[in-house]
């Protein structure tokens, strides 16, 4: 049987992956907007490497959303690959964290 300890861990380690994924998903979605309105200014853009950073941080979900809202970054298929790619990367760490965090507590 899990202790109160572990499962309090556990609990807050769930909460800070949550809080860091709503604000980088909110940077996200702020550098997808600004890259869609400086596209449409014809002005200097923010580079892919810098928008997959962030999704790669956390922030996919914020650019996944946006970018269906405000069709960004939606038909051009390299980067909705290396988009993908970064999701399964993201999803993976966070799981390896949980894991890892559960195998230190002792369950």
């Amino acid at each position: 049987m899990a202790s109160t300890e572990g499962i309090e861990r556990r609990t807050n380690m769930l909460k800070t992956i949550l809080i860091w994924t709503a604000i980088s998903s909110g940077v996200t979605a702020g550098l997808y907007v600004w890259d869609k309105r400086m596209a449409f200014q014809d002005r200097r853009r923010i580079s892919e490497r810098t928008l997959l950073l962030w999704c790669l941080l956390g922030g996919w979900p914020g650019g996944w959303v946006t970018g269906r809202r405000i069709r960004h970054k939606t038909r051009k298929q390299s980067y909705r690959i290396r988009f993908l790619v970064c999701v399964v990367i993201n999803m993976l760490a966070w799981g390896g964290i949980l894991w890892l965090g559960n195998w230190l507590a002792g369950t």
